[in-house]
């Protein structure tokens, strides 16, 4: 499943969203794909989207979390990548 949190994390002049799959990285990526957002969005276990695609991610299908249960998902399901270990997608 798609996932995606509120955009309140500023950066870049711009609120962003983490849009997240808690069943694989190759779900994320063609949701992604599909969704427009560019592969350098992807950091480690999430991409990162900007608040003019996150009513398009919901419109798609992604289902809207708190941030902590996004990442409590992701855990969950083995696909959290902590900042210290990265892997490769």
């Amino acid at each position: 499943m798609i996932l995606v949190d509120e955009p309140l994390w500023p950066a870049r002049g711009r609120l962003w969203s983490h849009l997240v799959s808690d069943l694989s990285y190759a779900e994320l990526h063609v949701f992604a794909e599909m969704l427009g957002v560019p592969r350098r969005g992807f950091d480690r276990d999430h991409y990162d989207i900007p608040d003019q695609r996150f009513r398009s991610a919901l419109w798609l299908g992604a289902t809207l979390l708190p941030s902590r249960e996004l990442a409590s998902r992701l855990r969950a399901a083995g696909l959290r990548r902590p900042k210290h270990l990265q892997l490769p997608d």
